[in-house]
């Protein structure tokens, strides 16, 4: 007894349920059909211009959010990309100076390794920070470091990620260049270009050993750090490195411009369109709707359609003109009987 009970409460409740479900789904249902029949009648009180309109917007919509979607993927990809070869240009331009100042700037103002006074601007290293950093003046958001491993002085010590690029250029010495990215807590991600930096007999005049070195430059520095260079060995890397907001800014401006230019080319496209619409469709279509409205009067001789060119409402207007003609030719028959 107990069973049939709690039986036929569980069915009760249950049928409850799938009531109250079924009521909801229905009024859902009642909404969406009223919805649907508000649209349809709305379309059908439109006018021609307006539905076309209408169409054309939500047409264009769709193919713009599309074309904007793909534009800032590329916009993107394309300012990094104009950035690391901004990178590439500069660190050509830094391994240039280093160039010049060892063949052209050193040997004027070195002579004898005892003089007292020694020229950091003799020092490759030295003349490339620095000529980059009147670059900077103009391009603040790139800066440049040779950063060594065991540098004379202390400015070119590395931080921890170069170091680790440092190592992957000993580990690996056959890469000329790498490029890559790393997260800052300043700035946030950050492009960089580096190259290593190898031990050329020049570097060895001053980074061999203590005696070897100018007795000015070690009188500058000390006698403990810079020294103890191998020749052809990597012992630093020249990084050029950009945040990576630059490149997002730029692809932020060029995005905004497109879409700019977009909405003025879609907005003179539907004015001339809508212009072309009411000259050659929604005039023509008044015009016969017009004279069909006189023809359904009686007004039979005034109502004449005139017939121009040929294209389809030209062909409509001729089939009504030859329909006015009949329904004349009608009406003075059953006059004459």
């Amino acid at each position: 007894m107990k069973l049939s009970l709690s039986y036929a409460f569980g069915t009760a409740g249950g049928s409850s349920r799938f009531g109250a479900r079924g009521s909801t789904f229905g009024l859902y249902k009642t909404r969406a059909n009223l919805y649907a029949g508000g649209c349809r009648t709305l379309w059908k009180t439109m006018k021609l211009v307006v539905k076309f309109t209408l169409v054309f917007v939500i047409v264009f919509g769709i193919g713009f959010a599309l074309a904007a979607y793909m534009a800032h993927s590329f916009l993107q990809k394309n300012a990094t990309d104009e950035v690391i070869q901004n990178a590439q240009l500069m660190m050509e331009t830094a391994l240039s100076m280093r160039d010049y100042t060892t063949k052209q700037i050193k040997p004027l103002l070195i002579g004898d390794k005892s003089q007292s006074t020694f020229h950091p601007q003799t020092v490759p290293a030295y003349a490339a920070t620095e000529s980059f950093n009147y670059l900077r003046a103009k391009y603040p958001e790139y800066s440049y470091k040779e950063a060594t491993l065991n540098p004379t002085n202390p400015r070119d010590r590395p931080a921890d990620w170069e170091s680790d690029i440092i190592r992957y250029f000993r580990d690996n010495p056959s890469i000329k260049s790498k490029i890559g990215s790393r997260d800052t807590a300043v700035s946030g991600t950050s492009y960089y270009l580096a190259k290593p930096i190898v031990a050329a007999p020049a570097c060895l005049e001053c980074h061999s050993t203590v005696a070897a070195a100018p007795p000015a430059m070690v009188a500058i520095y000390g006698p403990t750090n810079g020294f103890g260079w191998q020749p052809n060995e990597i012992v630093g890397a020249q990084i050029v490195s950009v945040p990576a907001s630059l490149p997002v800014r730029m692809a932020d401006s060029a995005y905004h411009n497109l879409l700019f230019d977009m909405g003025i080319v879609a907005l003179v496209t539907l004015f001339a369109v809508d212009f072309a619409l009411i000259l050659i469709v929604v005039r023509p279509v008044s015009k016969l709707s017009d004279l069909a409205d006189r023809i359904s009067k009686g007004e039979l001789d005034d109502a004449q359609f005139a017939v121009h060119g040929k294209d389809e409402i030209a062909v409509l207007a001729g089939s009504f003109d030859r329909m006015r003609i009949s329904m004349v030719k009608a009406m003075k028959m059953l006059e004459g009987e």
